[in-house]
């Protein structure tokens, strides 16, 4: 199957959506996660399942141009018409707290650390904010 296809049928499917890559959950974070508005709508990848042969539009998305990045998870891909914007949910050695991705969400077309622009049959990635740098902007639409 070219490329390009397994490109189209992603962003067929997940356009306007968000996925959060992940290696297991701390104890307790899925259920927050559930509780939290729209906590159950992200779609949620476990990356110690091994990528499908031949490879679905998302594992071709997930292991050919994201986790090469190198960033940590779990990581929060949230996905536009034409790109994604990647930004991972730690402080420190620790996932933030579930609420914390509404607030991300937000802002996440500013404060990302990569953007994965559609270019052709694949991506361009540019960089954002440094992976160091996961600080909330609580006053990001409500600064004067």
């Amino acid at each position: 199957m070219p490329m390009e296809s397994l490109l189209d049928r992603f962003f067929t499917r997940f356009a306007k959506r968000s996925i959060i890559l992940h290696r297991g959950f701390p104890d307790g974070y899925f259920t927050e996660l559930l509780k939290e508005p729209g906590g159950a709508g992200h779609f949620r990848v476990d990356l110690r399942i091994p990528a499908s042969q031949p490879p679905s539009p998302m594992d071709w998305v997930v292991h050919r141009h994201i986790l090469p990045l190198q960033l940590p998870v779990p990581l929060l891909v949230k996905v536009d018409e034409d790109c994604l914007y990647l930004r991972h949910l730690l402080h420190g050695d620790k996932a933030g707290h579930p609420n914390e991705i509404l607030w991300m969400m937000d802002s996440i077309r500013e404060r990302y650390h990569y953007r994965l622009q559609r270019q052709g049959p694949s991506f361009l990635a540019e960089p954002g904010m440094a992976v160091e740098d996961n600080r909330i902007d609580y006053d990001f639409y409500n600064a004067p």
